[in-house]
């Protein structure tokens, strides 16, 4: 980008790039910036490497490259050459930061906020925002000199963090699953009335989820259930179906998570913070499957759900197609269960956090 349009509005920069977990909070924020102030501009930061290249501008907005600093989780060769990259990623983001005119940078975690950060220490006001239920590196760095810290969950691990939720797309939180069941379920070629499992890994599937779920379609069929099962652009799934069975639908990748949704009846998905605030919000009753990896954010993602009964929690290795069939078939076909579960995640959903997000950087913006 060289050109700067001339505007009255201020200058906001997200940086939360790599996953869809960083960048679907910021680019939700940019949406909700952009309600409250038309005259404003929104400069994403990413990488080349990143979601954000095909993300950020399918949205809409203009994305700066910088170079990507990946943090290396085992000591390496590459940890020696970490300073170096994160001193040429700092020099390359303050350009762009004095180039776009930033009001403000407003960092969503992940090795694109890193640099983000430490460009703009004592030069532009600094937000972070802490989605997961654990906080990173990043955001641990960015925290300490920020004018305000948001996050997701209480104890999150950043000192004095104000708890407001994870900024979701206006699609989602404004969804209303009754009036577009019909629509959703035609869609996916889903049965018009049967209970209806949806089921995903993440954006590029699981193979632990897509094996346990397909073996036990005819458990599902045996009991009038349908499944719509995206299994990820780079697996394939073959189910055979039945006769006079509700279908099991398998998609490589949904489009419409918003027709997804309304279409289900409950999910089966991994619990990355992004995903249980959304199945949250559109009140979704959830079996949750954290990823076997990392340090165990994804269960404490969930907990808030589970303990109050809007889903249930299992290990990935205890995720077999018996215990599909013996504890999640019955779930599925019971509409008086679900009705209670949808009830209980409904009051764990924090469906104005976008908006909330948005005043608070304003507010920065306007000291």
């Amino acid at each position: 980008m060289t050109g700067v349009p001339q505007q009255a509005g201020p200058c906001v920069v997200v940086a939360g790039g790599g996953t869809a977990g960083h960048i679907e909070p910021a680019l939700a924020l940019a949406d909700a910036v952009m309600r409250l102030r038309p005259d404003a501009r929104v400069v994403a930061l990413g990488t080349e490497r990143g979601l954000e290249s095909r993300l950020v501008p399918a949205r809409g907005y203009p994305l700066e490259l910088i170079p990507p600093v990946p943090m290396p989780r085992k000591p390496t060769p590459d940890l020696l050459k970490l300073p170096l990259r994160v001193r040429g990623a700092v020099k390359h983001t303050r350009e762009i930061l004095d180039r776009v005119r930033a009001d403000v940078v407003v960092g969503f975690g992940g090795y694109v906020a890193l640099p983000a950060y430490l460009a703009a220490r004592g030069r532009v006001p600094i937000v972070v925002h802490e989605a997961n239920a654990k906080a990173g590196l990043a955001n641990k760095v960015g925290a300490k000199f920020a004018e305000r810290v948001a996050a997701a969950v209480p104890d999150s691990g950043l000192a004095d963090a104000e708890v407001i939720g994870i900024p979701l797309r206006h699609s989602i939180t404004s969804l209303d699953r009754a009036a577009l069941r019909r629509q959703a379920r035609a869609h996916f070629g889903l049965h018009p009335t049967a209970p209806v499992l949806l089921v995903f890994g993440g954006s590029q599937g699981a193979r632990s989820i897509n094996n346990a779920v397909s073996a036990a379609a005819p458990a599902f069929a045996q009991a009038g259930i349908g499944v719509l099962h995206a299994h990820g652009p780079k697996n394939t799934l073959a189910v055979q179906s039945v006769p006079g069975a509700p279908p099991y639908v398998p998609v490589p990748y949904l489009e419409r998570m918003d027709l997804a949704y309304a279409a289900a009846d409950a999910v089966l998905c991994r619990s990355g913070a992004m995903t249980v605030a959304e199945v949250s919000a559109v009140g979704l009753p959830a079996v949750f499957v954290p990823l076997p990896h990392g340090n165990g954010e994804q269960a404490l993602n969930a907990n808030p759900v589970v303990s109050v009964g809007g889903g249930l929690l299992v290990p990935d290795e205890q995720l077999t197609p018996e215990w599909v069939a013996g504890t999640v078939v019955p779930l599925v076909a019971d509409r008086n269960r679900l009705a209670a579960m949808t009830t209980a995640t409904l009051s764990t959903g924090h469906r104005e956090a976008d908006e909330v997000l948005a005043r608070i950087v304003l507010e920065v913006v306007g000291k």
